[in-house]
């Protein structure tokens, strides 16, 4: 829309009432009437709501009937109803940036609840502030850059499989790549699932299988991100490939797992069993070929010796380069690893982790008794919140110093789906489940707490300040161990209860991904999670544009709700990118090259990669030195307008002019105002 520099400035000024979270501390028929006497101020009206259809159709209707050419909306946060009123001003054939939105809820009536007569006054400021930019505002057009109908999920665990096959079937080419040598993550460990109770791996191979298949989409296994460049819609990704040194189906796999002489404890059981250095997580497991442990792996040759057809010690590794016009980080969790001595742990045989008893479930699926250690197991204690809800000052912090103040979220349902699955395979065994609360988050899952009391599984509470001890029993006990707790059930009863097997239901910790956070440029937040924009209004988004979060890498989530958060993920994802452009808001610094001087003061100030370069150009003959932006990588943050000595730069939509203005607007005190009137 062509911009007309002789046309009278029209605005419409709007206060909402905001349901009251404004109107109940600012008087805003007051501020109304003294914003309708400021100069090119055509109209001035309230509402109850301006966010609302009707509030809306009021400022299309003045638009249309009374010629107004700017808005100025006073309401909540513009994080929640910028792009509202945007589209408003939009569908009313104006040009979408000739509007300004003032926070009036969280800049005034929240803070100064309880002072009408200041919150009053504030608003007014605020508001003529807001006025005085929208003489100046201008018709911008949104940066629009052609994009990559290509993207990277980061991790092959079922929230990066979900979240990849979304994709694909929107249209969009997916590559994904898996740091380990296999697919499936932390769900090809589990037996069933909750709610439904089905088995984990069926769900997860089907989940596989349809990935694979899928045209679209590029798995890549043994493969991490290296290198990262370019910005949302043209991404360049290096990938780092290493080789798997198997290949294809070997004939006497059995001969070849004898012969490796290598034995390391299985990751994949919790380190209850060991594998060779060539080895395969689980029977069904993709892809359906042994892989080589090139960490441990002597290269004795003796695997080769047998099937050297389809060995290579090599280890080869190649790097590729994918252009991709977002990335979908999908990186999951890791078990809370307990510290030696918590709970007795590493130092007593019988206090294992929940992941650990659910691999000896799964590991003998055909015993009619439970045992561990070739030890019979009468009485188990099940103790909650083990790496979770930790309190500074009572509870030890992790090697960075923090304590995992969060709750895990899915470890309770997971401790009574395994007290339940217990009570149905070994119904003479003693259960004891030691907690702090129980949360059974999600539909359903209430359920299983019932079930369990029900079953005569015995609920021993604890406080934070006063958890249960885990010792060893003294000599010639029938149990090796005791729980010492004061059991808050029976009004602080001090109890002694002896089993012999401990669980802790460790929570859930990110995965370290330090690497990918620097080469992302994405943030961790004090969890040490992936951190979202914002958890209600934008839950899967990162800051940086095109770069959006599923499943695990951003907090603790049971199956069910990483899938949602990946599907999530993958709408953003092919919302941003199917129609082959992306469109970026035009906040960005403009040069003005007549007074740029070339002395690369803004450069060096600048933090986003190649957002602002010196190039050469010449000018009545000379080569001169001139700052250029590349908008695709300005995040309009302004650190180059500041250091610009001859005011050179500024930002599209918020002007050094617009913010003098501004100022001034807000010193002035409203006689003059009037006056000048």
């Amino acid at each position: 829309m062509p911009e007309n520099n002789n046309e009278e400035i029209r605005i419409g000024v709007y206060t909402c009432y905001c349901g009251g979270n404004i109107s109940d501390a600012v008087d805003c028929e007051k501020v109304r009437e003294t914003l309708e006497k400021l100069p090119n101020v055509v109209v001035s009206r309230t509402d109850m709501s301006m966010c609302s259809d009707a509030g809306q159709a009021k400022i299309e209707e003045d638009i249309r009937e009374l010629g107004v050419n700017r808005i100025v909306v006073g309401a909540c946060a513009p994080s929640l109803h910028e792009q509202t009123f945007r589209g408003t001003v939009a569908r009313s054939g104006l040009n979408p940036y000739l509007y300004h939105h003032v926070g009036l809820r969280e800049q005034d009536s929240w803070v100064h609840h309880g002072n009408r007569e200041q919150a009053t006054e504030k608003a007014i400021v605020l508001m003529r502030a807001g006025i005085a930019k929208a003489r100046l505002l201008e018709q911008l057009e949104p940066i629009r850059l052609d994009a990559q109908q290509h993207a990277l999920v980061i991790g092959g665990g079922v929230a990066g499989l979900r979240s990849a096959l979304d994709i694909a079937r929107q249209g969009i080419r997916v590559t994904l790549i898996e740091k380990t040598p296999f697919l499936g993550g932390h769900m090809a460990q589990l037996d069933t699932v909750f709610p439904t109770n089905k088995p984990a791996q069926a769900d997860l191979h089907d989940l596989i299988e349809k990935v694979l298949v899928h045209p679209n989409i590029t798995v890549h296994t043994n493969a991490q991100l290296t290198g990262m460049s370019g910005y949302v819609g043209d991404y360049q990704a290096k990938i780092q490939v290493q080789a798997r040194g198997v290949y294809g189906e070997i004939a006497d796999q059995e001969a070849v797992l004898a012969v490796c002489p290598v034995e390391v404890p299985d990751e994949f059981n919790y380190g209850l069993t060991t594998r060779k250095a060539i080895y395969q997580t689980y029977p069904e497991s993709y892809p359906p070929t042994l892989a080589i442990d090139w960490q441990n792996c002597t290269r004795c040759g003796e695997c080769a010796k047998i099937a050297s057809a389809n060995i290579d010690l090599e280890g080869r590794t190649e790097t590729i380069t994918v252009n991709v016009g977002a990335i979908v980080v999908a990186t999951g969790f890791k078990p809370y690893e307990p510290r030696q001595g918590e709970y007795g742990y590493g130092e007593n045989p019988e206090v294992i982790t929940l992941p650990q008893l659910i691999r000896l479930l799964a590991l003998n699926k055909t015993s009619d008794q439970l045992t561990y250690n070739g030890r019979p197991i009468k009485n188990i204690g099940l103790v909650h919140c083990v790496g979770s809800r930790h309190i500074p000052g009572v509870h030890e912090p992790q090697a960075d110093g923090k304590v995992n103040d969060y709750c895990s979220r899915y470890c309770c349902t997971a401790t009574l789906h395994t007290a339940n699955e217990l009570r149905q395979r070994y119904p003479e065994l003693n259960i004891f489940d030691v907690y702090e609360d129980i949360r059974t988050y999600g539909r359903g899952h209430e359920e299983y707490y019932l079930e369990a009391s029900k079953d005569k599984v015995t609920f021993l509470r604890f406080h934070a300040q006063d958890s249960p001890q885990v010792v060893a029993a003294p000599e010639g006990e029938d149990h090796p161990v005791i729980i010492k707790i004061h059991d808050q059930n029976t009004w602080g009863m001090e109890l002694e209860v002896p089993v012999d097997l401990v669980v802790l239901s460790v929570g859930m910790m990110p995965n370290p991904v330090d690497d990918l956070i620097r080469l992302l440029k994405i943030n961790a937040g004090t969890d040490r999670f992936l951190l979202e924009v914002h958890p209600k209004l934008r839950p899967v988004e990162t800051a940086v544009r095109g770069v959006v979060l599923a499943g695990t890498a951003q907090g603790p989530m049971n199956i069910q709700e990483s899938c949602a958060a990946a599907s999530a993920a993958a709408a953003k994802v092919a919302v941003l990118l199917r129609k082959g452009v992306v469109e970026l808001e035009p906040f960005v610094a403009q040069v003005n090259l007549d007074l740029c001087n070339g002395t690369g003061a803004c450069v060096e100030v600048c933090p986003y990669e190649d957002a602002i370069a010196l190039e050469s150009f010449e000018v009545n003959g000379q080569q001169v030195k001139r700052a250029v932006v590349t908008p695709a990588n300005c995040a309009g943050c302004g650190s180059c307008v500041s250091a610009c000595p001859n005011r050179a730069i500024d930002l599209q939509g918020w002007t050094l002019g617009q913010y003098e203005a501004m100022v001034d607007a807000i010193a002035l005190d409203m006689e003059t105002l009037e006056v000048s009137a």
